[in-house]
């Protein structure tokens, strides 16, 4: 069993522009992939849970999640770092793209990619949070039965070290 730490994506491990799906629109948030070293240096696991709306709306394909998760694992390695996994909810009930246009368990505030990482790792629940930064993140943390934290801005590696 090990502890884990999961990340909202937009808005907490990069700048959230809105509907980002391209690499050459993503940009870090400052310390963020220090951050990602620093758990992974203190045996945690760490995951992102991330709401993709932009699916159901037509913007972009799951594919594209995809590769913007692979480019993202590509960036941590250079600093010798990775994130465990990424679960994503490509939901909405206002989509307008068959097949995702629809309410479901994964999209927060619901705890489904919280509680699929659960599933799918040996986590220890008790030594394991969420880091958000909206108040529907914190809540699917509480309804996955884990500690949730609101991350407003600045330094995310520094945030994470004031939680320990």
């Amino acid at each position: 069993m090990k502890p884990a730490v999961f990340f909202d994506r937009d808005g907490v491990l990069n700048i959230d522009k809105g509907y980002i799906f391209q690499p050459k629109d993503f940009e870090w948030n400052e310390g963020a992939r220090e951050a990602i070293a620093l758990l992974s240096q203190k045996d945690y696991l760490v995951f992102v849970v991330t709401n993709q709306s932009g699916v159901a709306r037509g913007f972009y394909s799951e594919d594209d999640i995809k590769n913007l998760h692979a480019f993202m694992q590509e960036e941590l390695a250079k600093i010798g770092t990775q994130i465990d996994a990424f679960y994503y909810c490509p939901h909405h009930p206002d989509g307008s793209v068959p097949g995702y246009t629809r309410e479901c368990d994964c999209r927060k505030p619901a705890p489904g990619m919280i509680e699929a990482a659960l599933g799918d790792f040996a986590i220890d629940k008790e030594k394991t949070f969420l880091v958000g930064d909206k108040p529907t993140d914190v809540k699917a943390a509480e309804n996955a039965g884990i500690k949730g934290y609101l991350y407003k801005q600045g330094n995310l590696k520094n945030f994470v070290e004031g939680l320990f």
